[in-house]
């Protein structure tokens, strides 16, 4: 995938170590001094972040690599979407990748909707 591409040639040039992760089928970038949101942004099918992730963090993100293969180059778009009407926890792509991997609290009440 050419957005794929794209996300390994900003990893480094934001001084980040792409390197494939074969359980989960998509790369990892840890070392990034910037150019990525809040604790790590997936782009396509490589998670960039500024430090090593752990398995639990892994495993989040590469379901979002998994939206990204689904919705093309539509996810960002329904992600900051969904994002707006339902922010953090409650957004159903968040809530679909784990809630807890990704290191979000679940809402009061059980209202993940």
């Amino acid at each position: 995938m050419l957005v794929t591409m794209l996300a390994l040639g900003w990893a480094r040039v934001w001084g980040g170590r792409p390197r494939f992760v074969p359980e989960h089928w998509f790369f990892i970038a840890p070392g990034m001094r910037g150019g990525f949101a809040r604790g790590g942004t997936t782009v396509g099918g490589v998670f960039l972040t500024d430090r090593e992730p752990s398995p639990r963090v892994i495993r989040h993100e590469a379901i979002h690599a998994d939206q990204w293969a689904r919705h093309g180059l539509l996810f960002p778009l329904r992600y900051w979407r969904e994002e707006l009407r339902h922010p953090m926890a409650r957004n159903r792509f968040e809530i679909e990748a784990g809630l807890e991997d990704g290191g979000y609290r679940a809402p009061r009440g059980g209202d993940s909707a």
